[in-house]
């Protein structure tokens, strides 16, 4: 049986050409060894036609999966491009303006492509009263700045940004003085067809501007929704949406390209062009809309889908939706192979082939049949057209319409047309809970892994929410392009009904965060999916079978009845690299788990850095949810500088924790802010201070610092750190904050500072901190220091190191290695850090062996 006689032959070649792509991922393949096993997986093939049909079916099989294999190998990257420089350094650089710049929260940002395929983003911040510069797309351009490569958070489970980055051919942050000058080259550089579509996209962000000149949401919103453009958008306006499943609307996606190329396509149509030739307008316009977007790959498929739909009319071929979406795929991953592990393109495949694979068949035969039935009811001659059930269904239509126009008086056809309009509501209202139910089903597996959300209220969320924001895509078009005040107040209106729809369904949203699945129940999960689609098709026999296993997966990944990958009868301490900030994880020997800090941006004199990254959310959530937790049941805030607590409000949300411990708490907006939050999340906040003694199962856990009669100044100071040690069996870990020279005095005046096998080092290295007498008396075995990569305070300070060297401390430090975890018996102690893909192990006995 060949491919041609398949309903969807596009399908088999897709998955096995994925299939390739994914095997090459994990497993390496040389370049020559790859393209010869395909070509004779091919001339195998050749020769298996002649064969039994299954024979000819896994040959064709097996060479479309090496035909993956040699396009992943083909596009695997080679080397990266370096710039050597210094923290320090200020280079001069030129190129060309390949982003235009975007201004908001004081900072002015653009991308510079510096040599082809290699860009740095570009970030400056004018003094105040001085306008940023006026930079177009295909200028070139000199200026200078501080070059440094992108850097990954290097936990288990975080966002692998440099790598997103590379392929946007983005592998630097460069970073301007206030006030110096970008100087305009001669010359021109660029594609013209790109610089067209960005003069349009800055007047289309120029004209948003002006429409919402006193509305900061509604200016920031349509940017997004319309343009792609999220940088003036807030993450407080858009946590209701994400709450309820319905955040994929804020965004560019293919359902916006959709909407407006129907849109497009019905303005030609009504300036009576001929279907085709408004069709391959429509194509074209999506084409200059996907660049006006940024490029994203949303837009981009989405518009190939629609230049293949116009390519398939022109040849008078009919598309089904799992053929057209197997086109586009592998259109996708021969192009970019490295699209297959993009959340974006998953997620998109996935809800388009959940649509096509389980929802047409539903409402093929129980809404479409109807949906066709109620479309001029009136006219009887069209009965036998039609199958049985329609003809009966339309008779007693027309039954129920001459009853009521008999007792109202109303003329029979003004009746039937009623009737008519309100069962074609009825009949999509139907069709949306069964297109959204199915979609949120089919991708609740990789929306558990990468954004560790499932929404239930979602379901009814999406049914308002995707109609109000797909028209307000056209309508805040039309505004753009007439400048008319009433049709922006329109699309406004738009916005904020989604807005109001969204906060009311997050009252019944519960408060609940999913943690990565097993690898059983992800392969169970898709199974299940895969069983039901063939069911659906196939066998009326297994189809209940099949959604009650679909059902019973979902089930297990939305509750997550399993046990986290922590305690287990050992102490461990886990450094969590947030960069330059605290965080540590401590699991007990019984389960229990305590978070100390949540990590933030340090303040650089005095001024808090800005940043749209939330720690807690971002690098220290996806972590923990890496090890199956979903509860923490202490959060200790150390001090109250924002590098330690930037990220305890998102950890507080997403985990829930039992108490709250502070050290010294000083009256400080930033961190009465975070009390305050705990206190309304029903935390029990406590302060604790030296002296305190308490156990956590097995182990004992004394407070150091702050003493008892410690006066906290008016601002958060170092010295105000809570100071920990726990003690287990024969081993000690101190966790000593940020506190500096005074703290460490004082605790080794009132003789609390004894041995401990590990030290978290103070206040990041500084060598205001870890002074000889204190390590004197803690001679530490290991020695570990949470700071960030070439952050600009310098820590550690050789000084620092010297002292560690000299009293024999092994250091371990998160910006060379990335995670440090310390697991301990309390008899043996194992060392792991990511920088070795967690295989480095250093083994300690008793003080002095190794």
């Amino acid at each position: 049986m060949g491919l041609s006689r398949i309903r969807d032959p596009l399908l088999p070649v897709v998955i096995a050409l994925a299939a390739g792509i994914a095997l090459a991922h994990f497993v390496w393949f040389g370049r020559g060894e790859s393209i010869a096993a395909a070509m004779a997986m091919a001339c195998l093939a050749i020769l298996a036609r002649r064969g039994t049909r299954s024979l000819g079916w896994g040959t064709l099989l097996l060479t479309l999966l090496w035909a993956g294999i040699v396009v992943a190998v083909l596009h695997r990257p080679g080397r990266l491009p370096r710039i050597q420089t210094g923290p320090e350094e200020t280079l001069i650089l030129d190129g060309c303006v390949v982003e235009p710049p975007v201004f908001y929260d004081g900072r002015d940002r653009f991308t510079v492509e510096l040599a082809p395929h290699a860009r740095a983003q570009v970030s400056l911040h004018p003094r105040d009263g001085e306008r940023p510069p006026d930079l177009h797309y295909g200028q070139r351009v000199e200026f200078e700045a501080r070059v440094r490569s992108i850097h990954d958070f290097r936990n288990p489970g975080d966002f692998a940004f440099s790598s997103w980055s590379a392929q946007r051919d983005v592998y630097w942050n460069a970073l301007m003085h206030a006030g110096a000058p970008v100087r305009v080259l001669p010359g021109r550089c660029g594609s013209p067809f790109r610089r067209l579509a960005f003069a349009l996209r800055e007047a289309a962000l120029n004209r948003i501007d002006k429409l919402y000149a006193h509305d900061a949401y509604s200016t920031a919103m349509m940017e997004g929704i319309l343009l792609g453009d999220s940088t003036k958008i807030q993450k407080v306006w858009t946590d209701d949406f994400r709450r309820t499943g319905t955040f994929h609307t804020l965004v560019v996606s293919g359902l916006h390209v959709s909407v407006l190329a129907a849109f497009l396509l019905f303005l030609l149509r009504v300036c009576f062009l001929p279907e085709m030739p408004a069709l391959a307008v429509t194509s074209a316009l999506t084409w200059i809309y996907a660049v006006m977007t940024g490029w994203h790959p949303p837009a981009i498929r989405a518009a190939g889908a629609l230049t293949l739909y116009v390519l398939a009319r022109f040849l008078y071929r009919r598309g089904r939706v799992l053929n057209l979406l197997s086109a586009i795929a592998i259109a996708c991953l021969v192009l970019d192979p490295s699209q297959l592990f993009d959340a974006s393109f998953q997620l998109t495949f996935l809800s388009v082939a959940a649509i096509g694979a389980l929802a047409e068949p539903v409402l093929k035969s129980n809404v479409t049949p109807y949906a066709l039935a109620v479309r001029d009811v009136a006219n009887a001659a069209k009965d036998p057209r039609l199958e049985p059930r329609q003809s009966a269904f339309r008779l007693e239509l027309r039954l129920i319409g001459e009853t009521v126009s008999e007792w109202t008086r109303i003329p029979l056809r003004a009746v039937l047309i009623a009737i008519s309009v309100v069962l074609r509501l009825l009949l999509y209202a139907w069709q949306s809970v069964i297109i959204s139910t199915v979609v949120q089903v089919g991708v609740a597996l990789p929306m558990a892994v990468y954004f560790h959300r499932i929404s239930l209220s979602g379901l009814s969320a999406n049914i308002i929410v995707v109609p109000l924001l797909a028209l307000a895509v056209p309508v805040g078009f039309a505004a753009v392009f007439t400048g008319w005040g009433a049709i922006a107040w329109a699309a406004r209106l738009l916005l904020l009904g989604a807005q109001h729809v969204a906060q009311w369904h997050v009252r019944f949203e519960p408060p609940w965060r999913v943690p990565d699945p097993p690898l059983w129940l992800s392969i169970a999960s898709a199974a299940a999916l895969l069983a039901l689609a063939l069911s659906l098709r196939r066998s009326r026999a297994w189809r209940w079978p099949a959604l009650a296993a679909v059902l019973a997966m979902f089930t297990l990944v939305l509750i997550y009845p399993f046990q986290a990958d922590a305690g287990h009868g050992v102490l461990e301490l886990s450094a969590i690299d947030v960069g330059q900030g605290d965080s540590l994880l401590v699991a007990f020997p019984d389960g229990r788990l305590m978070l100390v800090d949540a990590g933030g941006f340090p303040s650089y004199g005095g001024k808090a850095a800005k940043s749209k990254l939330d720690t807690g959310e971002d690098v220290i959530s996806p972590y923990l949810w890496t090890r199956g937790i979903r509860r923490l049941d202490v959060i200790a805030a150390t001090h109250g500088h924002a590098d330690h607590i930037g990220g305890l409000a998102a950890i507080i949300d997403n985990f829930h924790p039992k108490e709250f411990w502070t050290g010294a708490a000083p009256r400080d907006p930033a961190l009465d802010a975070v009390l305050a939050h705990a206190r309304k999340a029903g935390v029990r906040v406590m302060a604790r201070q030296a002296g305190e003694h308490s156990r956590i199962g097995p182990v004992e856990v004394d407070v150091l610092s702050p003493a008892r009669d410690y006066m906290p100044a008016d601002q958060p100071t170092n010295d105000d750190s809570l100071v920990l040690r726990l003690r287990f069996g024969r081993r000690t870990l101190l966790l000593e904050g940020d506190a500096e020279t005074p703290s460490e005095e004082r605790m080794l005046s009132d003789g609390r500072v004894a041995h401990a096998d590990v030290l978290k080092v103070a206040h990041h290295g500084s060598r205001t901190s870890s002074t000889d007498p204190f390590l004197d008396a803690v001679q530490p075995t290991f020695a570990i220091i949470s700071d960030g990569i070439d952050n600009l305070f310098h820590h550690p300070h050789p000084q620092t190191l010297e002292r560690l060297a000299s009293h024999r401390a092994r250091v371990f430090r998160t910006d060379q290695l990335g995670l440090v975890r310390v697991v301990t018996d309390g008899q043996r102690i194992e060392v792991q850090d990511w920088a070795e893909d967690m295989q480095f192990r250093q083994w300690a006995g008793p003080r002095g062996e190794n």
